[in-house]
């Protein structure tokens, strides 16, 4: 088959050679972080540069970074950790934001949360709330508009928390100006490692943050245990390269369009999700008609080609996306969805072989301009 074409990058994108030659010269080392002698005071050397090049990925201070196993746990402080009895969360958030619970903020067909809604939900209730809406859908490539709901947020004395694992590294993402209190990221969504990701939080959230794991006081008491110094090391050679090249995204946005573009030609039933509201520029979810979601992965899997049936993290799954049915998609539609997500490393040739290989796929299956069915 050769080198497969990996187009699967908002599940995990192609390592960053400068993450990797930082992480094996970490892990060459002894030293904890905790430890006053030399070879301690160099890991901990190392943890602090890499909270540096996390912070300026987003726009933060060092101060704010604390480092987690990964947006999940970051997600999961987040919320649990924030000191607020209600939460909101939009429909299409991640599930490991969904299954923390709290009263769910509908969005529109294009997945843009519905700004009004929030604002009467709470309105309708004082307790003070805590609202967490992503900044950008990992399905779609939707990007909400937070710097609105963290406004609406604050004037109801909300705290604002934004899964913009996604997010960064794919667009400027700048935590000040966004306005939200907290902000959760990943490592191996901008080429560093899986297994480590941080939750960005300003001071005023940081005063009423509270651990959900007991140790010895590390990342200021609010995630314990020994730090994963090669991992976290990754991580910052990862936001700093990510930063660099931040303006290559122009350029993977045209691989986008040209695919998406060249799909339309071959299938104008084929629905693109979101196409109307402002977009990663790294991602396209759409439809193919007459063809179920697992059988088009599977077959281009077969040709050499990888991505995926909408979130990673629901792989295996039958059902049709939470998201596209949050967005009012019917099932049908739903569940020939197929996501395809470029990465740092994507070259065009890649929209070459994947339409190849998706033009082939739907010949197949569409045979003399009708659906072709199974053999007996």
């Amino acid at each position: 088959m050769g080198n497969p074409v990996y187009l699967d990058h908002n599940a995990t994108t192609t390592p960053r050679p400068k993450a990797v030659t930082v992480m094996v010269a970490a892990l060459a080392e002894a030293g904890n972080p905790s430890s006053v002698h030399g070879a301690g005071r160099e890991a901990r050397k190392t943890i602090e540069e890499a909270r540096s090049c996390v912070a300026a990925l987003v726009n933060a201070n060092p101060d704010d970074v604390i480092f987690t196993s990964g947006g999940t746990e970051s997600n999961h402080l987040a919320i649990a950790g924030c000191g607020r009895k209600r939460v909101l969360v939009s429909a299409i958030e991640h599930p490991s934001v969904r299954n923390c619970g709290g009263e769910i903020v509908p969005v529109d067909r294009n997945g843009i949360v519905d700004v009004v809604e929030l604002d009467a939900m709470l309105m309708a209730d004082a307790t003070p709330a805590l609202v967490s809406v992503m900044l950008a859908n990992n399905e779609t490539g939707v990007i909400e508009p937070i710097d609105e709901i963290a406004e609406i947020a604050r004037r109801h004395n909300a705290l604002m928390h934004s899964d913009a694992v996604q997010a960064a590294g794919k667009i400027a993402v700048d935590f000040k100006t966004l306005g939200v209190d907290k902000m959760s990221l990943s490592a191996h969504k901008i080429g560093g490692p899986a297994g480590v990701g941080a939750l960005i939080a300003n001071e005023k959230a940081r005063g009423v943050l509270k651990a959900t794991a007991f140790g010895g006081g590390q990342e200021r008491g609010l995630r314990q245990g020994t730090e994963n110094i090669a991992g976290i090391a990754g991580f910052g050679a990862a936001a700093k390269a990510a930063l660099s090249d931040l303006s290559d995204h122009a350029q993977i946005a045209k691989m986008r369009d040209r695919l998406e573009t060249a799909i339309m030609k071959m299938s104008p039933d084929t629905i693109i999700f979101g196409a109307d509201a402002d977009r990663l520029p790294n991602t396209a979810c759409f439809t193919m008609p007459g063809s179920d979601s697992d059988t088009q992965v599977m077959a281009l899997d077969l040709a050499g080609i990888a991505v995926s049936a909408g979130s990673a993290c629901a792989s295996g799954k039958v059902k049709a996306s939470g998201v596209l049915h949050a967005m009012g998609i019917d099932d049908d539609q739903a569940k020939s969805a197929l996501r395809v997500s470029f990465g740092w490393d994507s070259k065009d040739g890649d929209v070459d072989a994947f339409l190849n290989a998706w033009g082939d796929l739907y010949e197949r299956i569409h045979k003399d301009g009708k659906i072709a069915q199974p053999a007996a």
